[in-house]
């Protein structure tokens, strides 16, 4: 199923860089003009802000909570800076200082308030930005629910309707019916009471909203799922677990990722690629007459298929379609060269220029194991809420290539959940390292 088109990815990031330029412009006026210790301020404000989570803020997030971010994070910020002053000896006065921080923290205080104002009347007038949902159940908690989708608008849900097995004329039909009209109407988030679903029927709106890269949250009770490693929210008083926190749905995280993406594949590509497609092209031309490049249709984030590009490493007229296995006589001499030292897949760095993948992501499976192991294996799909990579966690950790046993593909799946729950720069950077280094040593699944 394929998501709409949201540009609110662009509002995160706009908002950091106009926080920055309030910040830089008052540490002018207020502080100093010295660009390197401004400079030093707006790094302050950037490593606080990841420390306090101050952009973490969602849609169903309260005015009260922001200020309270707010206010924690401008106290934080003037401490760091008094100490910065302090050990570089400046002779910033007191009152400065003072004025400094009454004037920030006024500033942000109208602009937040100002952002918050503008974006709920936004939506409301507009209609745009919105999630579409559902909500299976019926009982106290799904009616509290129902009632702040329908009274508030401006936080951008678009209630459809609920289902439950209890016999009432308001409802959409029974929960089995559902999910058909989940699937037909584009639903962006499913909102599930506990209470009224048995253990299995739980367990199967999981795996139905995983396989259909579908939101799924949860009104909580005292059943088994609170064993569970959930994030809990509070829309208006009403608390919703959610199954997953997925890093890379902030923008500012999807922004740093594809700024280094885009400087990482030019730096391949002007340096590398440029000399190396020629000298390669023509010996493997030589070798087997045929394209240089490989182009094949793959499933990427949310399941929507791109070429993905490789140096041809088997002869033409092969079964492209079924995976290179061990001493595979597809493969050509210089084809098993470039295959083991992975040299095969530089040519994606053009994909990841282009926007069809990323550095490090979950290896682009072959449709057909979509259809094989997406029923199969549990989370399996989850591996498309994000852009697949050259190179990833699961391969680094031994799990590339040929999946030659069912334990292959579960921990490569593992792996990949753990990498898009989990994700970082720092992560992203270790993974690329740890690439470089298996690529020296050798890998024994790399044919």
């Amino acid at each position: 199923m394929k998501e709409k088109k949201r540009y609110s990815i662009f509002i995160k990031p706009l908002l950091y860089l106009i926080d920055l330029l309030i910040i830089g412009l008052i540490s002018y006026r207020y502080l100093t003009n010295n660009i390197t210790d401004i400079c030093f301020f707006l790094c302050f404000w950037i490593a606080l802000s990841i420390y306090f989570s101050f952009y973490k803020v969602y849609r169903f997030t309260k005015i009260i909570k922001i200020l309270t971010l707010l206010t924690q994070q401008t106290l934080a910020f003037i401490l760091i800076i008094i100490s910065y002053l302090y050990f570089k000896n400046s002779d910033i006065s007191p009152n400065n200082i003072l004025i400094y921080f009454v004037i920030l923290y006024i500033t942000f205080n109208i602009w937040r308030n100002l952002v918050h104002i503008v974006f709920k009347k936004y939506r409301i007038i507009t209609g745009l930005n919105y999630k579409k949902v559902v909500i299976i159940g019926l009982n106290e908690s799904t009616k509290r629910l129902e009632n702040f989708f329908k009274t508030e608008p401006s936080f951008g849900y678009k209630y459809m309707g609920f289902f439950t097995n209890e016999n009432n004329s308001s409802s959409y039909g029974n929960i089995s019916e559902s999910f058909q009209y989940i699937i037909t109407n584009n639903i962006d988030e499913v909102y599930s009471s506990v209470k009224e679903l048995t253990n299995k029927e739980i367990k199967e709106f999981i795996d139905f909203c995983d396989i259909n890269l579908i939101t799924l949250k949860f009104i909580p009770d005292t059943k088994e799922i609170f064993s569970k490693n959930l994030y809990l929210h509070y829309y208006d008083i009403t608390p919703v677990l959610s199954l997953r926190e997925i890093p890379l749905v902030d923008s500012f995280n999807s922004i740093l990722k594809r700024s280094f993406d885009i400087i990482f594949a030019l730096f391949v590509i002007i340096f590398l690629l440029s000399w190396l497609i020629p000298i390669l092209g023509l010996i493997i031309v030589l070798e087997s007459k045929g394209p240089v490049f490989f182009k094949q249709n793959r499933p990427g984030i949310k399941e929507e298929g791109f070429g993905c590009y490789k140096f041809r490493s088997m002869a033409i007229n092969s079964k492209t379609e079924v995976s290179a296995t061990r001493n595979d006589a597809r493969i050509t001499k210089i084809g098993k060269f470039i295959r083991r030292t992975s040299i095969d897949e530089l040519p994606q760095f053009y994909n990841v220029l282009f926007g069809s993948m990323s550095v490090v992501g979950p290896r682009p499976h072959l449709w057909r194991q979509n259809e094989i192991y997406g029923p199969k294996i549990p989370k399996y799909m989850v591996r498309h809420y994000v852009k697949p990579g050259i190179t990833g966690l699961a391969q680094v950790r031994g799990y590339r290539g040929e999946i030659e046993t069912k334990e292959d593909i579960i921990n490569r799946t593992k792996y990949d959940i753990f990498y898009i729950e989990n994700w970082s720069f720092l992560l992203d950077l270790n993974i690329i390292i740890q690439t470089v280094i298996n690529i020296f040593k050798g890998e024994d699944k790399a044919y």
